[in-house]
């Protein structure tokens, strides 16, 4: 099926398709008479669309008399790109794209409720109002992380949808690690850590029925190649970046993590909540024997983390010797 293109702010055909000729051309000047060519403009209007590209952060150089070519490639996820690299898979077919969004999740809702497919993915270069859990802000700096919201429809009770959130976390794990060599810790539940400090998040949100999903966006947010992070976040978010001390191509983290989801999506479909649940437990350091502060509506308590239910809930030991199961609230990790 061919990317939408009615949606509001996506990124505009004629740029992602110059942005992509030119990064698979790196080397080479391309001519102003193939630029419209490929791209479907005249002749004429090259200089206006290299300048569009310009104004986004591209470096694009002009060669007279000869054509354009990049001065670097930019880290750019852009569909065509993505596209190509994800041939066959669920998540290669619909992509919207965005230099700068509100929020992936929001957009990837109103795609839900306008009857979008099950596999589209929301990318964004840079969000303004980037959310993570419980209405907190998800600092977003254009063109440095990850910040793509996935869109499902699975036959699933809404019991179970938040199991996703934690499968998400998987993924990103296993992607992180095959292409970093990078081992994040997994708190549950949708928290990536590296050195203790934040690497990613993960936010699952769904439109339901009483006994029925019926679609479910998940946002995947991850610092890739942030360098600084604004003061009020600074020790307590890294990224990939900061860790190993290069940066690392966005385009091949996302092409791992979207291949790795699927199967571990079908993994969860075909399996049930089991996949999750024990895989999780094996590799999450937090699920056993943390020691923690759970803030949950009026109560407040300090437990050891004791496994997850057989729903993915968390159990916590109380100082009192009861296993209590979390449901809702937040879950800090304590001295």
């Amino acid at each position: 099926m061919p990317q939408a293109t009615s949606l509001p702010g996506t990124t505009d055909r004629r740029i992602a398709a110059l942005l992509t000729l030119l990064a698979e051309n790196a080397t080479i000047v391309i001519s102003g008479a193939r630029i419209a060519r490929e791209i479907g403009v005249s002749r004429s209007a090259v200089w206006h669309w290299v300048q569009r590209l310009r104004e986004l952060g591209v470096r694009v150089k002009g060669q007279q008399g000869n054509g354009y070519f990049l001065e670097e490639v930019p880290d750019i996820l852009t569909p065509d790109l993505l596209r190509k690299r994800m041939k066959g898979s669920l998540f290669g077919k619909r992509l919207y794209h965005f230099f700068k969004t509100d929020s992936t999740n929001r957009v990837a809702m109103e795609l839900g409720y306008a009857g979008e497919p099950e596999g589209a993915v929301v990318l964004a270069e840079e969000q303004t109002a980037g959310r993570g859990r419980a209405g907190r802000r998800w600092h977003s700096e254009r063109g440095t992380g990850i910040y793509a919201t996935l869109l499902l429809r699975p036959t699933l009770s809404p019991v179970l949808a938040p199991l996703l959130t934690m499968l998400a976390g998987l993924s990103s794990r296993s992607a992180i690690q095959a292409q970093t060599g990078l081992s994040a810790e997994l708190k549950w539940p949708n928290d990536l850590l590296l050195n203790g400090a934040k690497l990613g998040g993960i936010l699952t949100e769904m439109h339901a029925e009483p006994s029925l999903v019926r679609f479910v966006v998940i946002g995947l947010g991850i610092n890739v190649n942030q360098q600084k992070f604004p003061p009020d976040i600074t020790g307590l978010a890294t990224s990939l970046r900061k860790e190993s001390g290069k940066a690392h191509s966005r385009l091949e983290l996302l092409v791992r993590l979207l291949t790795q989801f699927e199967t571990d999506y079908n993994r969860f479909l075909s399996e049930g909540p089991s996949y999750v649940v024990d895989r999780f437990q094996r590799e999450s350091d937090f699920a056993r024997g943390r020691r923690v502060k759970v803030e949950s509506g009026m109560e407040t308590y300090f437990g050891h983390t004791d496994g997850l239910s057989p729903e993915g809930l968390l159990r916590v030991e109380k100082d009192d010797g009861q296993v209590h199961t979390v449901i809702a609230g937040d879950v800090t990790e304590v001295c």
